[in-house]
């Protein structure tokens, strides 16, 4: 049992994947493939591909998903759309199970696919639309962006072109190359006004949503990533949005990085220094921008306020 434990070690490296065919060339028998799979040494993550226990390791797990899947559908397969964007993780898609992976338009389309997460495409890719990311095949960042932008709203494409510029997937020569590479496409239109809305300094999702309900609102910010200085420069805090003229701030607090002890504490005393010198510090969550009108009216509130 010892030597079977080393070799499935050996067989499936960290967050690698290995099919049964390799598996069996490198020694294993089928009933030992059985036994590691049905003991839970290993796990299948698609039809004929196993990871190693992964325990309580969410993203590895996802990784080994994604893997197997364009694996499992041969060597010219293709992540693309929102797989494509989590392979380069580009932020402002709703994340789900799914799988997208595209096949060669000229090849067979799969038939009875053992996953049940995986969706599978025939996109028209030239050499220059494919790259690897994470060990994987996918569009690239500037491909995978024209792609998904035309299949979602104004929100998730703003929030994902945001994302992309300030991650410095895209460069300014790439988004705008965007309306060529969208052109007479399914959704381009409204892709197109997609575009002058881009802002990579947004840091995270929440604040180009944020950032959007003040423009809809008829507030949009003066500034993102406001700095306030005291008389002698010390930095007394950023503001994710702001409006100098009426020294106001809007924070975006995200769960991740503000529910920490120590974020609380560094907000508390960051807000703190900017009451003190004159600002309005208003603070918004994911929830707020769930509602269109609360964030605008709340900021109008206090430009109107002295």
């Amino acid at each position: 049992m010892g030597e079977l434990q080393d070799l499935a070690r050996a067989l499936v490296p960290s967050g690698g994947v290995v099919t049964a065919g390799e598996a069996l060339a490198a020694g294993l028998t089928r009933a030992q493939i059985r036994s590691l799979y049905r003991s839970g040494r290993w796990v299948r993550v698609a039809r004929g591909c196993f990871v190693a226990a992964p325990g309580d390791d969410v993203a590895r797990m996802r990784r080994a998903r994604i893997v197997a899947a364009v694996a499992s559908l041969g060597p010219s397969a293709v992540a693309v759309l929102d797989t494509a964007a989590e392979l380069h993780r580009m932020q402002g898609l709703r994340l789900t199970s799914a799988i997208h992976v595209s096949v060669p338009v000229d090849s067979p389309r799969p038939q009875r696919l053992g996953d049940p997460d995986l969706v599978v495409h025939q996109l028209t890719l030239g050499a220059a639309d494919v790259c690897t990311v994470a060990g994987v095949p996918a569009t690239t960042p500037a491909r995978t962006a024209a792609d998904v932008i035309l299949r979602v709203d104004r929100y998730a494409a703003v929030c994902v072109l945001d994302s992309a510029m300030n991650r410095r997937l895209l460069t300014p020569e790439d988004l705008a190359a965007l309306p060529e590479r969208i052109a007479r496409r399914r959704g381009a239109v409204a892709a197109r006004k997609c575009l002058v809305e881009v802002d990579g300094r947004a840091q995270s999702p929440l604040e180009t949503r944020s950032r959007l309900r003040c423009v809809d609102g008829g507030v949009p910010p003066e500034d993102l990533q406001v700095e306030v200085r005291d008389e002698d420069g010390y930095l007394l805090g950023v503001g994710d949005l702001g409006w100098r003229s009426a020294r106001v701030l809007a924070e975006a607090d995200g769960q991740g990085p503000h529910r920490t002890p120590q974020a609380v504490f560094e907000d508390r005393m960051r807000q703190n220094r900017l009451v003190n010198a004159g600002w309005k510090v208003l603070r918004f969550t994911w929830a707020d921008t769930l509602r269109p009108d609360y964030i605008p009216e709340t900021v109008k509130r206090a430009l109107r306020t002295p």
